[in-house]
């Protein structure tokens, strides 16, 4: 499986793109909105003209068109064929190719089972549901052997529990099968899931490519660090472990409760859109409820982003217009602040 450089590459937005996804790496591209990720993708494929070079372990592709490049790649829309079933769409590429018919048969009963669809191989795509149509999907891109795997926006059709499902389950097939692969992805959250590194693309430019929790912990400038939520970091003083699967951590007077796993932690990262902000005490258990002192307000497009002062610690939050009308909030005023527990992040 080869190791993928991309030197100066141009292409409407795209400016200058440098980037090497390592062997059998998963890298995925996030960013805003028309930085120019499907049209990386489309450029690896082979899909589209562009200047600059593509390479495949040091070998200058750029000459080879998209049916000879050894990728497989998986649209939004699917484009499963609705006239064929989903034995026949997993194969269709491999007797395209002229493969003999028992390798065939090999190679899609290989693929039902590592997708666990067996069940569905007489189906037709209609008979579908979204998760099922994303494996068949995958099966049919990578069935003719190939080096390369692109995926663009492979879970945005899915609900978000079907999605963490899909992601795990996609992120062990791809490693089973030494697949090199890019992902092109919107939700932060899902990238940390499955990606080896990811690369931060903004305005048609690579702004970072690091690991996951280095680009939570660490981005490299206030535009990564935007388009990742700003998330607050929190330095961990000590730490108590409170029974299985729990931990207290205390910075300073205050104390978190959070998952555990076993690793040290040294920092936390919570995203402001994960801070709950309320004028009155809410009910339920007081775990990760904190009172806090509005200190600063920032108005955005369709929200505000409020500082509150927590026992010396100031939380970055967000929260919609209507609700930040509704409770009268201003500087100064006493606030409850409650943490989301899932949702809190740690670096060793």
């Amino acid at each position: 499986m080869p190791l993928i450089e991309l030197k100066n590459i141009k292409k409407y937005v795209l400016q200058d793109i440098n980037l090497t996804v390592y062997d059998k790496e998963i890298l995925v591209l996030a960013g805003p909105n028309g930085s120019g990720k499907t049209t990386l993708l489309n450029i690896i494929a082979g899909l589209t003209k562009y200047s600059g070079n593509v390479l495949f372990d040091s070998r200058n592709i750029n000459s080879l068109p998209a049916h000879k490049r050894g990728v497989g790649y998986l649209l939004q829309d699917l484009a499963l064929f609705p006239h064929l079933n989903v034995w026949s769409n997993i194969a269709y590429g491999l007797k395209v190719q002229k493969y003999p018919q028992d390798k065939i048969a090999k190679r899609v009963d290989e693929l039902l089972d590592a997708l666990h669809i067996r069940k569905l191989k007489d189906k037709y795509p209609d008979n579908l549901s979204g998760g099922e149509k994303q494996r068949v999907a995958i099966a049919r891109a990578i069935a003719p052997f190939q080096k390369v795997l692109l995926l663009d926006e492979p879970t945005s059709s899915l609900d978000a529990q079907t999605a963490k499902y899909f992601r795990i389950e996609l992120k062990a097939l791809l490693k089973r099968f030494e697949i090199t692969s890019i992902i092109v992805m919107h939700d932060l959250l899902g990238a940390e899931e499955i990606a080896d590194r990811i690369a931060i693309l903004n305005k048609g430019r690579i702004d970072q490519v690091s690991t996951p929790q280095e680009i939570l912990f660490h981005p490299n400038s206030e535009k990564v660090s935007e388009f990742i939520g700003m998330p607050n970091i929190i330095r961990c003083d000590r730490c108590k472990v409170l029974s299985t699967g729990l931990i207290e951590v205390a910075t300073g007077d205050l104390t978190i409760i959070l998952p555990y796993e076993g690793t040290k932690i040294s920092k936390i990262a919570i995203s402001p859109h994960d801070i709950y902000i309320s004028d009155t005490e809410p009910p339920g258990p007081a775990l990760n409820r904190f009172k806090g002192t509005i200190t600063e307000i920032m108005p955005l497009r369709s929200l505000l982003r409020l500082k509150v002062n927590v026992k010396g610690i100031e939380f970055l939050t967000e929260l919609s217009k209507e609700a930040f009308d509704e409770m009268e909030l201003s500087v100064g005023k006493e606030v409850f602040v409650i943490i989301k527990l899932r949702r809190l992040r740690y670096a060793e």
